[in-house]
């Protein structure tokens, strides 16, 4: 850890510059997101770093700007002062360090692409950032995710809801530059979006700051997403297991983090290996039962995520067959991260 002391950093407490980090996969949502910065008002950023953190292709060649020369244009007078640098397809975690590491303003904002800010961003931010105390080390916006008001939401719909009320997410977070510098930035092990912004905010926070929850107003749009996300979003445990190893097992608390289904998941799925093995052994009243087991978690599982949702015959199709793949997938991919991560030091470790 560095010699700093919380306070000490150049402008603490001060508006005296922010930059804005924003990782992208050149997705069409980019120039709403710029196009909404360049119009809201208030201080601009003295800084916007666009990261590409589009991966090169098989080929070894970069993937080009093209898919970048629309979205810039957006920017108008803001365009002067944007930087475009490549992380090459490392996840957000190391693009958000990549572009990080360009900025020289006092104050960090992250940005994802699919989000839109509101009018007066800027002047909500400079305000935030001016009613920070020295010892303030981030400042976290408001979300605010559009739900359709016809219908109940989908699941998918539910889980991006859920984003309003997150802590620490990187959607919209401004984090002074030297806290960041401080704890070592990201840690690029977590490769998805998913908690490598909790374990930044706890590194923070165990390094002396404080976060407090600003003012600033972001619009967090629900992205079309296939009926199979729900299942690869279960990559996420093996990400929960390294959180785990980082900051023990009361991380959930720490967090304010829901602690999810885990538990259930592993309960269902060794029964349904339970119910196949007793059968093999000739045991079939021993395998019925355990197979009951199997069926009754599933139908618990299947009808929390049905119940609460429009009940469409693609919504219902989907929680249903998503519903008995997804404990064994959760288990899956908790064993790995369990495995991986047996011996994953602390980050600074890894970084120095």
């Amino acid at each position: 850890m560095s010699g700093h002391r919380k306070g000490d950093a150049a402008g603490a407490g001060s508006t005296s510059g922010y930059a804005v980090v924003i990782p992208t996969l050149a997705r069409t949502t980019l120039a709403d997101c710029l196009g909404a910065l360049a119009a809201s008002t208030g201080p601009k950023p003295d800084e916007i770093v666009l990261v590409d953190d589009r991966p090169v292709t098989d080929a070894g060649t970069d993937p080009g700007p093209d898919a970048l020369e629309h979205p810039l244009t957006v920017l108008g007078e803001l365009r002067d002062r944007t930087l475009v640098v490549r992380s090459g397809g490392r996840g957000p975690a190391a693009a958000r360090n990549t572009g990080a590491r360009a900025v020289t303003a006092p104050w960090t904002a992250f940005l994802d692409d699919d989000v839109q800010v509101g009018p007066h961003w800027c002047d909500q931010l400079a305000q935030d950032l001016a009613d920070t105390a020295p010892d303030t080390g981030a400042v976290q916006g408001v979300i605010a995710v559009p739900l359709p008001g016809e219908r109940r939401p989908t699941d998918w719909e539910r889980g991006t809801a859920g984003l309003a009320t997150a802590r620490w997410i990187t959607a919209d977070m401004a984090y002074r530059t030297e806290a960041l510098k401080q704890v070592g930035g990201f840690d690029e092990r977590f490769t998805r979006a998913f908690r490598e912004d909790a374990d930044l905010a706890l590194r923070v926070l165990d390094a002396g700051w404080r976060i407090r929850q600003g003012r600033r107003t972001t619009r967090h749009p629900v992205r079309p997403a296939s009926r199979w996300v729900s299942l690869r979003q279960q990559r996420g445990n093996a990400d929960d297991a390294l959180m785990r190893r980082l900051h023990g097992p009361d991380w959930w608390t720490r967090a304010v983090a829901p602690r999810g289904r885990i538990r259930r998941h592993v309960a269902v799925t060794a029964a349904a290996v339970a119910a196949v093995a007793l059968a093999a052994a000739g045991r079939p009243r021993a395998a019925a039962l355990a197979g009951l087991g199997w069926a009754a978690g599933t139908a618990e599982f299947a009808w929390a995520r049905v119940a609460p949702g429009p009940r469409t015959r693609d919504e219902v199709t989907a929680m249903v067959v998503t519903s008995v793949l997804i404990p064994p997938a959760a288990t899956w991919h908790r064993i790995g991260g369990v495995w991986r991560h047996r011996s994953a030091p602390a980050w600074q470790e890894v970084a120095a």
